[in-house]
């Protein structure tokens, strides 16, 4: 079959290779000059099954409230009685905050989450194999965990209820005192004092997502996929309610069997002509990195760090720290005192470590759900295939999303519960 694939970030990507393992012509289309160059460029770099719980739980409504007029929130909304996107996105996240909703999404997440995870695993290892070499290499992976600390004992408390619920689901996140944390990752020493506890997923990795998309692309590509930079999409090619391709803004046409959606924040408003109203939002997030002085202490082990809403990575000889979520609709201007905040977090946490040169600061649009469960499978157009809304998790549950998407083209439906689009 002949199958457009419509961006080109992890998501698009992932789904282009496994679509092209499947025996399908695959070509993918993106509107920037590379792949990798939106939300997928400089993200926290986790793979992290342990993030399953959604940002709309029982818990967060206390912690917005708490947050409202801080500049450096960790989560900061900016309603506009004119966005009615938002307004709409927000009462479905109230929603959601219901205790049932929230259980009921996180064991969602949950079971895609391990799935993507361990297709990851298969990926890497196939790769490694063909090629003679370690794939993590391609892109600074590390198999360490994910280690999620705690600096007050209700949000500890919090956690531990969520905590359970994944343990429930397969997932291994066990809970762990202060000094544990600091003998899983010795660079937190300093930090002891601020430590409550935590709790350590083994199992969850780490890495830079973008230099994976770029490798996994050039794999594809030396497969048989198709890849159009520099093209951005005007259109969908809609004849007799069936969608058989795209039209670019330069008039170009590319027609498919089957197109998939895989534009990130951008979904939308990209199908909000043809009726369909995806409730994907941009949540814009923000990233430092760092390269780090020799010899100097650093963390190994991936870390988040609940109360301010953070993840850091190492990647190499850099440090990547990322995270907090501003709801201001398509604005990508980077804000100074968010900007700070994550390295007066650095600082807090680790006070020994030492940079070279200046940070390197970064924002991107993370297209959330309400839910934080993603939207894949089958849209309300005959042709035309969903795989979007991946919020904070994009490279987390893409090997997972993309084999999935892969299996329901062909007619067959996961061996997994979840809600799944479907004609």
């Amino acid at each position: 079959m002949k199958i457009l694939v419509l961006g080109a970030g992890v998501i698009g990507v992932t789904s282009a290779w496994y679509l092209r393992q499947a025996g399908h012509d695959v070509a993918v289309i993106e509107r920037r000059a590379a792949v990798a160059e939106e939300t997928s460029h400089a993200n926290g770099g986790q793979i992290s099954a342990s993030h399953a719980e959604p940002w709309a739980n029982p818990h967060v409504l206390l912690q917005i409230l708490a947050w409202l007029g801080r500049e450096d929130a960790p989560l900061r909304f900016r309603p506009h009685p004119r966005d009615l996107p938002l307004m709409r996105w927000s009462l479905a996240f109230l929603g959601n905050c219901l205790p049932a909703r929230t259980r009921a999404n996180t064991r969602a997440i949950v079971r895609l989450a391990l799935e993507s995870r361990r297709q990851l695993q298969i990926l890497r290892q196939q790769l490694s194999e063909m090629e003679g070499t370690d794939f993590n290499r391609a892109y600074d992976g590390l198999q360490k965990g994910i280690l999620h600390l705690y600096t007050d004992h209700r949000s500890f408390s919090n956690a531990q209820r969520a905590a359970r619920l994944m343990r429930d689901c397969g997932l291994v996140r066990n809970p762990v005192d202060a000094q544990a944390c600091v003998e899983i990752e010795p660079a937190l020493a300093s930090a002891r004092h601020l430590l409550v506890g935590g709790d350590y997923t083994p199992a969850d990795e780490s890495g830079d997502a973008c230099r994976f998309t770029q490798a996994l692309a050039a794999r594809a590509a030396a497969l048989g996929v198709e890849f159009r930079l520099d093209a951005p999409i005007a259109r969908l090619d809609v004849r007799g309610n069936r969608v058989e391709g795209v039209i670019l803004e330069d008039d170009r046409c590319f027609q498919a069997e089957a197109s998939v959606l895989a534009l990130g924040s951008y979904s939308a408003p990209f199908l909000r002509p043809y009726g369909i109203r995806l409730p994907v939002y941009p949540a814009k997030g923000y990233s430092a990195t760092l390269s780090l002085a020799p010899d100097s202490p650093a963390p190994c082990v991936s870390l988040t760090d609940d109360s301010r809403k953070l993840v850091f990575s190492r990647l190499g000889n850099r440090l990547r720290v990322a995270g907090t979520a501003e709801f201001n609709g398509y604005d990508l201007a980077l804000d100074a005192p968010r900007c700070q905040a994550l390295l007066t977090r650095v600082r807090e946490l680790f006070p020994e470590l030492r940079f070279e040169g200046d940070p390197q600061f970064w924002c991107g649009l993370r297209p959330a759900t309400p839910s934080n469960v993603p939207l894949i499978g089958q849209s309300k157009l005959p042709g035309l295939w969903l795989n979007t809304g991946h919020g904070t998790l994009g490279w987390t549950l893409a090997c997972g999303s993309a084999s999935s998407l892969t299996a329901l083209i062909a007619g067959k439906y996961p061996d997994m519960d979840f809600p799944f689009f479907v004609a």
